[in-house]
């Protein structure tokens, strides 16, 4: 009768592998512990050898024989060389990050295009003021055509560039147009089809 993966306990550390948990196990029954003690440094030679890009690593002979502890649920009985993880600390959890939510005014533009306007609106009036406020016009056009890909009139744009700004960003829709968008057609596949 098959045995399946499916069927088996399941891996503790994956990245290694059934055969190393086995020879995990072998060891963990071996009742001389120099022997036991042989066998589990030939387990971590043969850990180091599957996982070679992590040599470079400062606690790499650290992280092996961790893992070796992890793999034997810390019921192996070896000379660790190492201090080896407690598995109290395998449970705990990184303090919480907080996040500084700032409501956003219209969500499909978001916070970065609000911050964008309002540097752009303390810029003095210029060339350079002019070409900074048409792109992010154009950028925020964009953004809205690809949450609808509908028509978005330019004075839409313009009437929130000015809400944004407060009034201090003002175009005029019969002198400054904006680009105008369109889905892009997916590429064919490159075969045509045989006539019959």
């Amino acid at each position: 009768m098959l045995i399946y993966n499916s069927q088996l306990k399941k891996l503790i550390l994956p990245e290694y592998g059934r055969n190393v948990q086995q020879m995990v196990q072998h060891c963990m029954a071996i009742e001389d512990r120099d022997e036991r003690n042989r066998c589990a440094h030939t387990i971590i030679a043969i850990m180091d050898n599957m996982l070679p890009e992590q040599r470079d690593e400062a606690n790499h002979e650290q992280k092996l024989w961790d893992h070796l502890a992890i793999m034997s649920e810390f019921k192996l009985d070896v000379d660790y060389p190492v201090e080896i993880v407690e598995p109290s600390n395998l449970d705990t959890k990184p303090e919480r990050i907080e996040y500084h939510l700032e409501p956003i005014k219209y969500r499909h533009y978001g916070k970065i295009i609000e911050r964008m306007i309002d540097r752009a609106a303390q810029y003095p009036e210029g060339e350079e003021r002019d070409a900074l406020v048409m792109l992010l016009a154009n950028h925020m056009k964009k953004s809205i055509y690809q949450i609808n890909n509908e028509v978005v009139e330019d004075s839409k744009i313009f009437n929130d560039l000015a809400h944004y700004s407060h009034g201090v960003i003002r175009l005029n829709p019969e002198t400054h147009a904006l680009h105008e968008f369109q889905v892009a057609q997916q590429p064919g596949t490159g075969k045509k089809k045989k006539k019959k």
